[in-house]
């Protein structure tokens, strides 16, 4: 039996389905510490054990995103805030090349924030 997280995927139709298993690619390659987990009913992206970003999908303009968990403190203009105080996203289109420099930059500064200012004693 599949799990909830496979299933989060595989029962997407594509393109979308091809579009959010290479973004979860791009996630997992970026860093070795980064895991994949099903919480809070979307697939999360852990780093060193800590929420570091998730993959939904924007009501509004029905595209899936990436959610930054600790957004507010990543500095890029591609981020929306929206009403959100802590998560900033990162929308992306299935039907286009993923920006995998764009994303890459943005999960680097997210992981220098947990790294230098969330965790630093």
């Amino acid at each position: 039996m599949l799990s909830d997280l496979d299933n989060f995927y595989l029962k997407r139709e594509e393109p979308t389905r091809g579009c959010l298993l290479a973004m979860k690619e791009i996630i997992l390659k970026h860093n070795n510490l980064i895991t994949h987990k099903w919480k809070y009913k979307l697939p999360f992206f852990c780093y060193k054990g800590k929420m570091l970003c998730y993959i939904w999908f924007h009501k509004k303009f029905k595209k899936p995103y990436l959610g930054f968990y600790n957004g507010a403190l990543i500095n890029n203009d591609e981020l929306l805030a929206e009403d959100r105080s802590r998560i900033k996203i990162f929308l992306f289109d299935v039907e286009e090349d993923l920006p995998i420099e764009k994303i890459n930059s943005i999960l680097t500064q997210a992981i220098y924030i947990y790294d230098n200012k969330i965790n630093a004693k």
